[in-house]
């Protein structure tokens, strides 16, 4: 059991509301207590408790990101492609010690489709080495298909998406030990209702994505349960006046949730304005979809098999130019959210207590008593200063 930890002398985002000049108490892995600087000052503490001055900066509800498929040239997809779906398990640790340096603490590692067999070894793999993280927590495994549009691929491979197969979700299901927790599906394809089914009673969140869906395909699939979308206005049917499809579903239905990837080049920076008029900021989840070449500096660099270029923070297929994921990290993401017009609380909530929500994380996300101690500390520059894992410092850069 770790020693009691209080953090003091910071602003406090809660993950509603942000409270300054305030101390936050964590114990036996959980949020104890949160308090004003006055409060602190007279406060009686355990005497193992660990003082850490954050000198004025910020303590968010640890950083989540849902759609990351690699990271500082690990990735699940490494590998896993080449005949050895095992090192996806081994990527998957790697990716967590780097993650928890860039703030963030909870992640599902995301898989794109491919041969069934591989998959069925690789989500084995993974749900193998979930307990065994040095960094960030694996939450559970992300299916980014293979029940998607052969009409919305980006960089997915034609060969490895097919039409719904209950028997074989079955079997990815049985596969992961129960620890596919989210999946990108294609409300338009046949037989969805029944995989809605399936999903809904093993508590698998569907999310609308690599779509092709009309808007009355997009309702049908919110009446059975796909009320998540993966990386809203990309590889997804688009906004028509005389057919709002999949994006105008979206936009206009409060119920859906959405993910959004802020490197500026997949969504426009005025687009954020918009989302944020049309949405209410619940709804909203930020996410890298990073690549394995993220953070790695020197190339070639390959994900799903094929050899990818960067340019900034964002990854394309070199053959074709074609966008194939960011290579932004969560702490920038957040920082671009500010810059395109967010307050500081509800950027931060877009990487903590929303997509805990849609993913119903229910001890994660908030800076309350009896939640899980996740906390993401970064001063006004964004500079990650330390993450604490369920009340343990995974990185610490302060006193």
């Amino acid at each position: 059991m770790s020693e009691p930890i209080c953090l003091f002398n910071g602003t406090v985002l809660t993950g509603f509301a942000a409270m300054e000049h305030c101390a936050v108490l964590a114990e036996d892995g959980l949020v104890s207590d949160v308090f004003s600087q006055k409060r602190f000052e007279r406060h009686r503490f355990d005497p193992d408790t660990l003082f850490y001055d954050v000198e004025g900066s910020y303590i968010a509800p640890g950083f989540i990101d849902t759609h990351i498929h690699g990271c500082g040239g690990y990735g699940t997809e490494d590998g896993y492609f080449s005949g050895n779906p095992e090192e996806a398990g081994e990527s998957a640790l790697a990716m967590s010690r780097l993650l928890a340096l860039q703030g963030v603490t909870a992640f599902n590692p995301t898989l794109y489709p491919a041969e069934p067999e591989l998959m069925l070894r690789a989500v084995k793999a993974i749900s193998s080495c979930m307990g065994k993280e040095e960094g960030a927590r694996i939450m559970g495994i992300h299916l980014e298909g293979p029940f998607i549009s052969p009409l919305r691929l980006g960089v997915q491979k034609p060969e490895t998406v097919c039409p719904v197969d209950i028997a074989l979700m079955e079997q990815l299901w049985e596969a992961s030990g129960g620890r596919v927790v989210n999946m990108t599906v294609a409300p338009e394809l046949k037989g969805m209702r029944e995989l809605a089914l399936f999903c809904i009673k093993k508590g698998i969140v569907l999310q609308a994505g690599h779509t092709n869906a009309e808007y009355d395909n997009m309702v049908e699939g919110m009446q059975t349960g796909i009320l998540h979308s993966t990386h809203l206005f990309n590889a997804m049917s688009k906004l028509d006046q005389r057919n709002p499809r999949a994006v105008g579903a979206i936009l206009t239905h409060p119920e859906m949730s959405c993910e959004i990837i802020a490197d500026g080049v997949h969504v426009h920076p005025i687009l954020f304005k918009l989302l944020a008029q049309n949405k209410p900021i619940d709804k909203i989840v930020l996410v890298t979809d990073s690549l394995n070449a993220s953070g790695k500096e020197t190339g070639p660099f390959f994900a799903n098999g094929e050899e990818m270029i960067q340019h900034g923070d964002v990854i394309r297929r070199k053959k074709d130019n074609v966008i194939a994921g960011s290579g932004i990290t969560m702490i920038q993401a957040v920082k671009n959210l500010v810059k395109f017009g967010l307050s500081i609380e509800d950027a931060a909530r877009t990487a903590s207590s929303n997509p805990a929500a849609v993913m119903r994380y229910s001890k994660k996300g908030l800076i309350v008593p009896g939640m899980d101690a996740d906390f993401t500390i970064f001063d006004k520059y964004f500079t990650i200063l330390a993450t604490i894992v369920g009340g343990e410092v995974r990185y610490r850069n302060i006193g």
